[in-house]
């Protein structure tokens, strides 16, 4: 690996780990585990470390907020095997995934806005009415509630299905969501938290949380990003990109 070689400073264990209120012991743990490139022995054995293992760690702890303890590990230690361009494949699929996630949330966010509510003395509904107020076939609606989306009663007389206020609720959000693209496993999380949460409207406060957290995990792959950018500058200088 054609590291910088700029500083020869040499640090203990404890001295990296006390940077982060970490044990020297973690610290040992994460070389082992390929997270920091291997250290020096001195001629007792010990380990010695330099500023770029310092720059490591702290590139490490700062990738873990956004991509997750194992993804930033990999990242990690495809640096440290000289693999850049995997390092940098692993970041690009954390930012998709956040991009997909965000139009997730857009998309139930939306369908949530334009769900009508059914009031309770409209009556309950069978398969028939159910699926010609949908624009869909009765099939579609015994397909949803197969896969869990949908949960009517029987009638016990004849044996029918019989569709209440929340399950056509149910039924217009999967039609809606469906409708955007969404694949039906996909589309049980989102009703089980209207059903846990009571209906639409106090799902609204989990929906500000959701982008809350959102929010906060694209702030944190920024923070990672630059942190892992300055450790591959002090680990490769500067990079230039291959030419077509």
């Amino acid at each position: 690996m054609g590291r910088n070689l700029r500083t020869r400073e040499r640090l203990r264990p404890v001295d990296l780990a006390r940077e982060h209120g970490l044990s020297a012991q973690a610290v040992r743990n994460y070389e082992a585990d390929g997270i920091l490139p291997a250290a020096e022995r001195g001629p007792q054995g010990y380990r010695t470390y330099t500023p770029l293992h310092a720059q490591a760690l702290r590139a490490f702890l700062a990738l873990v907020p956004g991509h997750g303890h194992a993804t930033a590990a990999s990242i990690m230690r495809a640096v440290n095997q000289d693999d850049v361009e995997e390092a940098l494949r692993l970041v690009d699929e954390s930012h998709a995934q956040l991009l997909d996630d965000r139009r997730t949330l857009q998309a139930v966010t939306a369908a949530l806005r334009d769900l009508e509510p059914v009031p309770q003395e409209r009556g309950d509904l069978f398969v028939g009415p159910l699926s010609r107020k949908l624009g869909v076939r009765p099939a579609t609606l015994r397909e949803w509630e197969r896969a869990g989306l949908l949960r009517p009663e029987r009638d016990p007389r004849t044996g029918y299905r019989v569709y209440n206020a929340a399950d056509v609720r149910d039924a217009k959000l999967t039609h809606q969501l469906r409708r955007g693209g969404y694949l039906l496993e996909r589309i049980a999380p989102v009703l089980d938290q209207v059903r846990s949460a009571g209906g639409v409207v106090p799902l609204e406060s989990t929906l500000r949380d959701w982008h809350a957290r959102l929010a906060a995990r694209g702030r944190a792959l920024l923070s990672g990003a630059a942190a892992l950018d300055a450790y591959l500058a002090d680990t490769f200088g500067t990079m230039t990109l291959p030419r077509n």
